[in-house]
């Protein structure tokens, strides 16, 4: 059973555990910050193939949160690993990420999504239905865990209190909570094209010991991903520094890696002319983003005290907004064409030129 497995979907997360182990007896150069970065990377994609087959053997809707806790697991580790120590410096950290990953899924991999899909395709289509409810949920999260903060009173600028980011946090996952029922249980078919390939050509679930084995290695991974994180983290923050880019600049790398693989699976889709699945798999994404990752954050910060900043900058807020009201205006019709994929990639690209140079 286990042969039906891709080598890579084993090999990566033990070597990966293997040189873990063996970090402390490596030299510091540069070489081997390379060989340790192409294994969190490569362990990263394990991880989420393993969550994936794990996933797809439990079904709906267990398994649209066994893979949304698998990213959110990875993307935590990655915060916290950097957060912890850094003091206030890395207040913002957990901030910046967060916002990185709506701007890279809603405009980066939508916005290839939609470029890909119409060079190919001309003109796609997607259930109307479903994008609002995934737009529905996202618009207020965004705000109310981003925008909001900087305007609340019990703490100057855009810091809150205790008690207000511990209700954020709940606010957000009863957000996520609610989608996953309406998408997976309630109203199923806003995310199926009738008649398409997302209905009729779903892949047999994976049989016992596959599942088991994807089980057992997929936290493998996750404990080689969280180590691996702690010990690249000085790396990457100098790489950052190194280049003379802003520190939110680390937040944007830590959204890229965990969003990569979900990111190469939507833009596939896309390809095939399987839309819907793009949709999916990238408002899901972000959502999960937000809606666990700030509860975990905001527990972490209320039992550790560690300082955490959610509200964003006027810059940036400018930019989600932006961002937010395009995505309204792209899913409004049910068809998107190459046109919506550059607007997005443009917006993607201003993006990422003002986080460099702001």
């Amino acid at each position: 059973m286990l042969a039906r497995m891709p080598h890579w979907t084993t090999t990566l997360p033990l070597l990966g555990s293997a040189l873990l182990l063996l970090a402390g007896q490596m030299p510091a150069h540069g070489l081997t910050i390379l060989l340790l970065s192409l294994a969190l990377a490569g362990t990263v994609f394990a991880a989420v193939h393993h969550a994936e087959v794990v996933a797809h053997r439990v079904g709906e809707p267990l398994g649209t949160l066994v893979l949304a806790l698998a990213v959110t697991i990875i993307e935590v580790a990655l915060i916290i690993s950097m957060m912890m120590g850094g003091g206030a410096e890395k207040a913002t950290l957990a901030r910046d990420t967060v916002f990185s990953a709506i701007m890279i899924v809603c405009n980066g991999i939508v916005g290839l999504c939609l470029l890909l899909g119409g060079l190919r395709h001309r003109i796609q289509g997607f259930q109307l239905h479903g994008a609002n409810a995934a737009l529905g949920v996202l618009i207020p999260l965004a705000v109310v865990a981003l925008i909001l903060p900087n305007y609340l009173l019990s703490q100057p600028g855009p810091a809150i209190g205790g008690s207000q980011l511990a209700f954020l946090g709940v606010v957000g996952l009863l957000f996520y909570v609610a989608f996953v029922f309406v998408q997976t249980i309630r109203h199923r078919d806003y995310f199926l094209v009738p008649g398409s390939h997302d209905e009729e050509e779903h892949a047999l679930p994976p049989d016992n010991r596959t599942a088991l084995a994807s089980l057992v290695l997929l936290l493998v991974a996750l404990v080689a991903v969280v180590g691996l994180a702690k010990l690249l983290s000085p790396a990457i923050e100098g790489a950052v520094a190194a280049v003379g880019a802003p520190a939110a600049v680390v937040g944007i790398v830590i959204a890229a890696l965990v969003l990569l693989p979900e990111g190469l699976a939507a833009a596939r889709a896309a390809r095939a002319d399987r839309l819907q699945t793009s949709l999916n798999l990238a408002l899901g994404s972000v959502l999960a983003t937000i809606g666990l990752t700030i509860p975990v954050l905001a527990a972490v910060h209320v039992y550790l005290g560690a300082p955490l900043i959610v509200g964003l900058p006027v810059r940036d807020s400018i930019l989600l907004v932006l961002t937010l009201f395009v995505s309204t205006l792209t899913l409004a019709t049910g068809r998107t064409t190459l046109l919506q994929g550059m607007v997005h990639l443009l917006l993607f690209a201003v993006f990422l030129f003002v986080s460099v140079v702001p």
